[in-house]
């Protein structure tokens, strides 16, 4: 099951939908059916269950294609994992002498780096335009798995998310991490959120990323979710030491795609993330 947040020509407001299996498929508008939260459907303590109980009554559906998709967020605070993936870990090495010992150490270190990536009204949806930084000169994507967290912190569904990075920035000193991570659009999430599946099946989804520019593909590549070093629930666990999220979360978990170290994105680019198992998250770029 995937829910999603959308508009329509008859639903000009932000609602709730079921996504179903079909051709074409369609969206379960759940405003019909009296839920106006996502953040609220996904405390609910038997969410599968009423999901499936929504899905059999007459309520009002829509082709997919006749939607737009928002990024699946409310008031969820949106985070980071680091150096998750043993690409990662080297990419970083390669930005700076001066960080590398620092990324090698967290790689193999107990505790994660775990950083805060955005609010959730600034996060980007699907089809918006992400950003790069006006005064960096070297801009990545960074594909991940992004794990969905409820106000209990339990781990509910998994969606896609785009880390958007300054490498020159967080090259210069780990210290300007926030500013090459923590910028207008920086952060992208969505379509959907994936519901009712668990870490084994998950750890099977591949993560492909695909960036074109002019009607050419500039940059391509794939990798799995079985390859992310730390699990799921030691990195739930981390995220919710000493904190709460009254409106829940979403945690990223690092990427393991990272184009060569000659590539910057431009304005005007498309990038494309898709998960198997979840969807495809596109975004054009912009510079802000």
């Amino acid at each position: 099951m995937k829910l999603c947040r959308f508009t329509s020509s008859y639903q000009p407001r932000p609602s709730v939908g079921l996504v179903t299996v079909g051709d074409p498929e369609r969206v379960i508008d759940l405003s019909s059916g009296g839920i106006l939260s996502l953040s609220a459907l996904l405390d609910d303590a038997h969410l599968v269950q009423k999901l499936e109980e929504l899905a059999c009554r007459p309520l009002r559906r829509v082709p997919l294609a006749e939607v737009v998709c928002l990024a699946p967020v409310e008031r969820q605070e949106v985070w980071a994992a680091g150096v998750t993936y043993l690409r990662s870990k080297t990419a970083r090495m390669e930005e700076s002498d001066f960080s590398a010992t620092a990324y090698d150490r967290v790689y193999a270190a107990e505790r994660p780096e775990i950083f805060f990536k955005s609010l959730g009204e600034k996060a980007v949806g699907p089809s918006q335009e992400v950003g790069i930084r006006a005064d960096a000169r070297w801009n990545v994507p960074e594909p991940e798995l992004a794990l969905v967290l409820n106000s209990r912190s339990e781990l509910v569904g998994f969606t896609i998310g785009n880390d958007m990075s300054s490498r020159d920035i967080e090259g210069e000193n780990l210290l300007y991490l926030p500013q090459a991570k923590v910028y207008r659009a920086s952060c992208a999430v969505g379509p959907f959120i994936k519901i009712g599946v668990g870490e084994p099946e998950v750890r099977t989804w591949s993560i492909h990323i695909r960036i074109s520019r002019k009607d050419s593909t500039v940059f391509e590549g794939e990798t799995s979710v079985g390859q992310i070093k730390r699990s799921f629930g030691e990195l739930t666990g981390w995220l919710s030491r000493s904190q709460e999220f009254p409106h829940g979360a979403i945690l990223l978990t690092g990427t393991g795609v990272v184009p060569p170290n000659d590539f910057t994105l431009l304005s005007g680019d498309t990038v494309q993330i898709e998960i198997s198992g979840i969807g495809t998250l596109t975004n054009t770029v912009a510079v802000f």
